[in-house]
């Protein structure tokens, strides 16, 4: 699809006149018709007013001229894997996973390397070989060719290592100690808990991404530990294979 067939189509789904998308992106009715009928396209800041409001990625605005590959990890991006700033302007270099509200999640590239393997290696592409592979690729992306100039200085490491401490602090009988956190997208674990009275409630954002891991229990049995946490709480959790009768063990505001 062409730019004016995309911005009629957004529009038209989120049930707005010309008018009044003007008016939400500081710009006049006229400018918006020319957009529709082909015959100009928004400016830079215009395309990124319009992708805030739509929730798309500028790239889709334009029509997805560009194949985007997130230059951290290196998947293919799409609108609902692609990062975004805190202002919630799309960062189309990464995706939520290597990036999230202006932080980088990966600093040591053998601990992406681990948590890529366990989601790539299959009977068709064994663990070795996908180890291989991102060892050979990941180099070749942006974020790793200029680490030492995206590096904080160590503040985001230094937090998880805090974050550690008091996971581990919390003593959970059965839980082995943590040892790393890995970034966990809140759709993937944002499992359903069902309360005494009967109802079910969530803790978390679907959207926002999470520092967490995964760890099998001491005393053995189906059942894992789930950890997820960030600023503001850690939540503890136990549950079957892929998530099935999630328990609550701890939330805990920090």
């Amino acid at each position: 699809m062409e730019t004016k067939d995309i911005i009629l189509e957004l529009r038209t789904k989120h049930g707005l006149s010309q008018e009044e998308l003007a008016e939400k992106v500081f710009v006049t009715r006229q400018a918006v018709s020319r957009w529709e009928n082909g015959e100009t396209v928004p400016n830079t800041e215009t395309l990124k007013l319009l992708s805030k409001l739509f929730d798309v990625s500028i790239n889709t605005l334009l029509g997805s001229p560009r194949e985007l590959i997130c230059q951290c990890c290196g998947m293919p991006l799409d609108d609902s894997s692609i990062s975004k700033e805190k202002d919630g302007i799309f960062n189309e270099d990464y995706c939520k996973w290597c990036y999230a509200d202006g932080e980088y999640m990966y600093h040591d590239m053998d601990d992406l390397i681990e948590v890529c393997v366990a989601n790539m290696a299959s009977e068709a592409f064994s663990s070795e070989q996908a180890r291989a592979y991102l060892k050979e690729m990941l180099p070749k992306l942006d974020y790793w060719k200029q680490y030492k100039n995206l590096d904080d200085g160590g503040k985001f490491e230094e937090f998880k290592c805090k974050l550690i401490e008091e996971i581990n602090a919390l003593g959970v009988e059965g839980m082995p100690k943590v040892e790393k956190l890995n970034a966990l997208v809140g759709g993937y674990v944002n499992l359903e808990y069902r309360l005494p009275n009967g109802k079910t409630v969530k803790f978390l954002d679907d959207n926002a991404t999470y520092l967490g891991n995964q760890l099998e229990c001491e005393f053995g049995g189906d059942r894992c530990f789930g950890v997820v946490a960030n600023l503001d709480f850690i939540l503890i959790c136990t549950y079957e294979e892929n998530g099935e009768n999630p328990e609550l063990v701890i939330y805990k505001k920090r």
